[in-house]
């Protein structure tokens, strides 16, 4: 048994070792202008390193101009978008961090306002743009209408993937995360509640898939082969007739396959008429069957994990190998500091901030 928290304990995967199991969630902050970091995510980004958290993944980072939830969505579709964002790693990798990207694709949720900024579509006029999706529907009547992807539109969106990773790779990061979640373009492909396709895209499970496993394929292909690979899932829609735990259980071992190291479960996001029960950690129990399921997958979970009991508790239970926190982190940047005091973890933070974790 390790000695100390196991919230503590480093986890290998591939060549990366985190030296715990505190993950900082990717969170929109909506903050670029043309795609490109800034000194905002210098800092927002850095504080984390700086306060020891074991893994940092930076915000949806759109694959494709077309792809940005915002206008103001980071981007890596370009190679000027790189060393901004080198920026970043370097920084991190300095206080002895690590950081990943998670690489996004918005679909039909794209050409919105940022949530201060507005409601909805945004217009053309207002620097909005056309958006694809799997078919022509609207995720909402304030939503922008879709064009129906082609099958060459998706082999170009494969292909805009694939380059985000290499240039993903050329800017420092340790890990890549694809985001086929919170009804964002692959899990569209995903759900029959927003896939109506009639091609080799849509209907059955193995057509839906399609599209996600060749989207990890083409990453896998190009991120190096000593670097470990993400998947964000949303596990259920929520709703009837949609995605839900039974596919992600099986899509989860067909991941595995394709050389996902982990796979990161949050839920929802696809529809607007989904009813979700809230509670806290009510998304542990999705982690944890797919992790009885499918041994060589590394699981994390996320949502309403608030305390540091509650997180150590999730992992002796055995129901996920991480634990990802948005919210608190938001609230708190040294809430992995905070974490060691309260459950006596041992925790390594850059040497300006050790003070800070003296208990006398």
């Amino acid at each position: 048994m390790p000695d100390g928290p196991l919230l503590f304990q480093p986890l290998k995967l591939r060549s990366v070792t985190l030296p715990n199991r505190v993950v900082v969630s990717p969170m929109c902050m909506y903050s670029a202008q043309g795609g490109l970091a800034n000194d905002f995510h210098l800092v927002h980004l850095g504080q984390y390193a700086l306060a020891g958290t074991g893994l940092i993944i930076a915000e949806a980072t759109a694959v494709s101009p077309e792809g940005r939830i915002s206008p103001e969505d980071l981007g890596l579709w370009e190679d000027r978008q790189i060393t901004p964002l080198g920026r970043v790693t370097d920084f991190v990798h300095a206080q002895g961090g690590l950081i990943g990207v998670q690489l996004a694709h918005a679909g039909r949720k794209a050409s919105t306002y940022a949530p201060w900024r507005g409601r909805g579509a945004v217009p053309i006029e207002r620097g909005g743009w056309d958006v694809i999706g799997p078919d022509a529907t609207p995720y909402s009547d304030a939503f922008p209408q879709p064009h129906a992807m082609t099958e060459e539109d998706i082999e170009r969106v494969t292909e805009d993937f694939r380059q985000a990773a290499r240039r993903a790779e050329i800017a420092g990061f340790d890990v890549v995360e694809i985001h086929a979640a919170h009804g964002y373009l692959l899990h569209q492909f995903l759900s029959p509640l927003a896939n109506t396709r009639t091609d080799g895209y849509g209907g059955t499970f193995e057509n839906r898939t399609r599209f996600v496993l060749e989207v990890t394929r083409a990453v896998r292909e190009v991120w190096p082969r000593h670097k470990p690979l993400f998947v964000r899932l949303s596990a259920t829609d929520w709703a009837p007739g949609g995605w839900d735990e039974s596919q992600t259980v099986v899509l989860a071992g067909l991941l595995a396959r394709e050389g996902v190291d982990v796979l990161d479960l949050s839920s929802g996001g696809l529809t607007a008429a989904q009813q979700i029960t809230l509670a806290p950690a009510y998304q542990a129990p999705f982690a944890a069957q797919v992790r009885a399921a499918v041994p060589d997958l590394t699981v994390m979970t996320v949502g309403m994990i608030d305390t540091p009991e509650r997180a150590e508790g999730l992992l002796q239970n055995g129901d996920a190998d991480l634990i990802a926190l948005a919210r608190p982190v938001l609230g708190d940047p040294h809430w992995v500091q905070a974490a060691a005091r309260d459950l006596g973890g041992t925790l390594e933070v850059a040497a300006p901030y050790q003070r800070g974790t003296r208990t006398t």
